[in-house]
């Protein structure tokens, strides 16, 4: 498993501005974007007492969080992810699902889960008996990312950060969502073993202020 190097540093727009200029010319953007950006929508997972969103606030270093996620309303392509974060490092696992299955998840219908063979289906499964983890609230965020070789940097710039508050039925396309986190930026990079003084040079911010602003913190806000 890979630990990252990862940064995030909430930003304003302007910021994002001047940012995207300057890595337009020296990075490029990632070959999976539709002009140069994607919709992302993702369905967080937290237990009754809330422990993942609790873990982040009180700033535990080392945290989990499950969640399923697809790109620009293409449900034919669901990820089940796991994100764990040690201190500055952080890593990311994977499983594919299908629609049919992202939907069973939904509606709390899980017993087929035990017989799947992807470990990370089968770690959710005890997660939800164990711990009693559920879906929590929907995330929708509009995504710019771009890509730089050495080092294997990869930047993002993350804005129109929208909730869809006690909604959990993250397939429905049509659902409504509201805005949160009051307009801000996020711009998140992150790296291997080292980032290039050419990246570093191209993200420094005066006055930016380097944080570990959660989109699902963000999102869950309204209803805490």
């Amino acid at each position: 498993m890979q630990f990252r190097h990862e940064l995030k540093h909430e930003i304003t727009a302007s910021d994002m501005i001047a940012i995207r200029q300057r890595l337009r010319a020296i990075a490029i953007p990632d070959p999976h974007t539709i002009d140069g950006k994607y919709l992302i929508r993702s369905l967080y997972f937290d237990t009754p007492e809330d422990k993942a969103l609790l873990e982040k606030q009180s700033g535990v270093s080392r945290r989990q969080k499950f969640r399923i996620r697809y790109y620009n309303g293409n449900k034919s392509v669901i990820h089940l992810e796991k994100k764990s974060k040690v201190g500055g490092l952080g890593t990311k696992v994977s499983a594919p699902l299908s629609e049919e299955q992202a939907g069973k998840i939904v509606k709390g219908d899980i017993d087929w889960m035990i017989s799947e063979d992807n470990s990370l289906i089968k770690e959710l499964y005890s997660k939800m008996v164990g711990e009693r983890l559920r879906p929590r609230t929907i995330v929708d965020y509009t995504r710019e990312p771009f890509i730089y070789g050495p080092g294997n940097v990869r930047v993002t710039l993350d804005y129109n950060i929208r909730t869809g508050m006690l909604n959990t039925d993250f397939l429905d396309t049509e659902c409504i969502t509201l805005p949160a986190a009051d307009g801000i930026c996020i711009m998140e990079v992150k790296w291997d073993n080292y980032l290039p003084e050419i990246i570093r040079d191209a993200v420094q911010l005066k006055y930016a202020r380097t944080g570990s602003f959660s989109k699902y913190e963000a999102c869950r806000q309204p209803m805490i």
